[in-house]
């Protein structure tokens, strides 16, 4: 097989002007959707690339006209597209006067990955000897309540296309996280909507057929986290701080070993939003407050209001500070168990050595 190369943008929460839906406490930056995506797209354009890669949160909340803008934009590009939905693509099980339904999100995508429009996952021959697996961890349960959970038919055939496909390389792209990105992650409330539900059967059946790379969405952070073999290398949102994208590359090597080196860019400007890292870190400072609040007093940390609001202005660009990847944190004047549980989220290798490997790394494949 060829050395190939790939970009990913996730989260785009694209929202065309008229279909704004502007909610006070909101971390997207949905007014710059499409120009950070544009600005992306030109920088795209001499990137060589094979193919790109959405893993999900194409549209702001699933609003029919955004997804028709999106598909037609999508149409246009010089290179195979392939997506996935996310949760704010198919909100409601049944289509209302705002979204799609779940049984709706093919039909406008049908051009990127969706051979079978009554299925929402795929296969795609990406190369010869390269395969994409593009799965939906969207599903809704009797009440309309949404989960981010593979079910037993997509289960029963992931395994019969990774059978055929062992002695290849394969690609799996999903909208939930399938390897913790934070300390705690699956454990935590504010975590583990982020993370794919049955996260270990599905880690266990990619394992066993050699599958080695993940990449997700859904947690608005730049992180490759790693567990036992495998890889998930989530992308940040193109309409949250820092905006990144990624530009990654796989090849073997002189002694055939098989590499991914990645490499991350930022738009730092649109037309009218010159300085766009400062404006959205700014933007979601402000908001953070009540979600800074809810992490100090819930588990595990379970510290009183009293004792939390004088930590709460230290950590006003914690999560952007995750967000941007690579993150180093210190908070010598928290008491010694919040300042464990914060600095915990540091990006370090167990042995407390920096692990700077969350935008730009060269990741070697088939060794662990």
């Amino acid at each position: 097989m060829r050395n190939f190369r790939f970009a990913i943008v996730s989260d785009l929460h694209i929202a065309i002007p008229q279909t704004i839906w502007d909610n006070p406490s909101r971390f997207h930056l949905v007014e710059i959707s499409i120009p950070v995506l544009e600005t992306i797209f030109d920088r795209l354009r001499s990137a060589d690339l094979d193919f790109l890669l959405i893993p999900g949160d194409l549209t702001q909340h699933g609003e029919p006209e955004n997804h028709r803008w999106l598909a037609k934009r999508l149409a246009q590009l010089p290179y195979p597209v392939f997506v996935v939905p996310g949760n704010h693509d198919v909100p409601v099980a049944v289509a209302d006067d705002r979204s799609i339904g779940i049984g709706d999100f093919t039909r406008y995508y049908a051009q990127f990955g969706y051979d079978d429009l009554d299925r929402l996952y795929y296969t795609h021959e990406l190369l010869p000897g390269l395969h994409l697996i593009g799965l939906n961890s969207n599903l809704f349960d009797a009440s309309g309540t949404q989960f981010g959970v593979l079910d037993d038919e997509q289960f029963q055939w992931l395994e019969a296309v990774l059978e055929k496909r062992r002695d290849e390389v394969v690609l799996v792209m999903i909208h939930h996280n399938v390897i913790e990105h934070l300390p705690g992650q699956s454990r935590n409330k504010l975590g583990q909507r982020y993370m794919l539900d049955n996260a270990p059967v599905l880690r266990k059946l990619l394992r066993s057929n050699n599958v080695q790379l993940i990449f997700t969405g859904h947690l608005h952070i730049q992180d490759v986290a790693f567990d036992r073999g495998l890889y998930d290398i989530t992308t940040g949102s193109t309409v949250t701080y820092p905006h990144p994208y990624r530009i990654l590359e796989y090849y073997t090597d002189l002694h055939g070993h098989s590499w991914l080196q990645i490499e991350s860019g930022r738009v730092e400007a649109v037309e009218g939003w010159h300085n766009l890292p400062r404006i959205s870190r700014t933007w979601m400072g402000d908001r953070s407050r009540p979600f800074m609040l809810r992490l100090l007093t819930d588990e595990p940390l379970n510290l009183s209001e009293e004792e939390a609001e004088p930590l709460v202005p230290s950590l006003r660009y914690f999560w952007a500070t995750i967000a941007d990847g690579d993150a180093q944190f210190e908070f010598a004047n928290f008491p010694p168990k919040p300042r464990r549980f914060f600095e915990s989220f540091s990006a370090t290798l167990e042995n407390g050595s920096l692990a700077l490997i969350d935008n730009h790394v060269a990741l070697k494949l088939g060794c662990w």
